[in-house]
């Protein structure tokens, strides 16, 4: 697959293809539940409640009620989709999904919006940069960070038939879509583009700053292998390993924290089986701030800018 022919089809957020897929997914599983801490619209969970009303919980603004309530719905049979912003579904309520859903295997999707940097205007309190570490430790927890509304779509309608806790992540802006016609699958990585020079391991709206990083790139002559890491735990550990061996330079891009996230997985990985040069694009140990999602991507070193230097960093220190 070469890197150039991925285009953009338009612009649409994740939060959307949750909502429609919670909604396709509730079409063929009448176990399907959704609860909310009064953030309906938010999370685009008002199709659902439009169409099973009887199968829809307004919980308030009780997350840390919400998940338990989720918790004894899992127990009785249903298959709980919990929604609010990520901050709320990780932060908040850590103690109720580490003792009531990981502890006890239950089944629930933990479904989380409004993630990192690009939630944009509602500032740090909001913006969390810490969830996929938090949820990535938690034994038999899934951990899944689509990167456009066709992706996010289909991750909902996976889960829903993935047994087991699941924290799915996605986000607020309309962002690029560019994998409707592209396979998904729990645990496997996504190709995006062959090459031979360095790997961009990317993962959430990172994807499309990293593939235009890669086509940008290919016109100086870097050939860039990008590889879509949807779901972080578990990791395609072979998917990993065989590029990386290729290429023997990596990079990794992500919409969190560097410590704890996707790049500290995939350098678990690499150190314990085959060590190679490596970057980070990710926020240094900071705090998020109120404004628009592009410049806080940009002024955080998320940006389009960032990926091309990590590529060329890692490419002086493979020399």
């Amino acid at each position: 697959m070469n890197i150039n022919d991925i285009k953009s089809t338009g612009l649409k957020a994740t939060r959307d293809g949750f909502g429609q897929g919670l909604l396709e997914a509730g079409r063929k599983n009448p176990n399907i539940v959704g609860l909310t801490a009064d953030l309906l619209e938010s999370l685009q969970m008002q199709h659902f409640k439009k169409e099973f009303p009887e199968r829809f919980f307004q919980i308030g603004i009780a997350e840390a009620n919400m998940i338990g309530i989720a918790a004894g719905l899992a127990t009785a049979g249903k298959i709980p989709f919990t929604g609010t912003f990520a901050n709320f579904s990780t932060g908040r309520v850590y103690d109720q999904i580490r003792q009531s859903v990981a502890y006890s295997d239950k089944n629930v999707k933990i479904c989380a919006s409004h993630a990192g940097l690009t939630l944009g205007e509602d500032g740090a309190t909001h913006q969390i940069l810490e969830d996929v570490g938090m949820m990535r430790m938690l034994p038999g927890m899934t951990v899944i960070n689509p990167c456009d509304y066709h992706q996010t779509m289909a991750a909902t309608m996976a889960i829903a038939e993935h047994h087991g806790p699941v924290y799915l992540r996605f986000g607020r802006p309309a962002w690029p879509m560019f994998t409707e016609n592209l396979p998904f699958k729990i645990g496997k990585a996504l190709l995006l583009g062959s090459g031979t020079d360095v790997t961009i391991f990317c993962t959430g709206h990172l994807v499309w700053t990293s593939v235009e990083a890669a086509q940008e790139l290919s016109a100086q002559g870097i050939s860039c292998e990008v590889i879509n890491i949807h779901t972080i735990k578990p990791l395609d550990e072979e998917a990993i390993l065989k590029s990386a061996a290729k290429t023997r330079a990596v990079v990794v891009a992500e919409e969190h924290q560097r410590n704890g996230g996707l790049g500290d997985a995939i350098a678990n990985l690499l150190v314990h089986n085959d060590p190679v040069p490596m970057e980070y694009v990710g926020v240094k140990d900071s705090f998020g701030e109120s404004g628009k999602p592009a410049e806080l991507l940009d002024k955080y070193g998320l940006g389009k800018k960032d990926v091309i230097w990590a590529v060329k960093d890692v490419l002086d220190r493979k020399k």
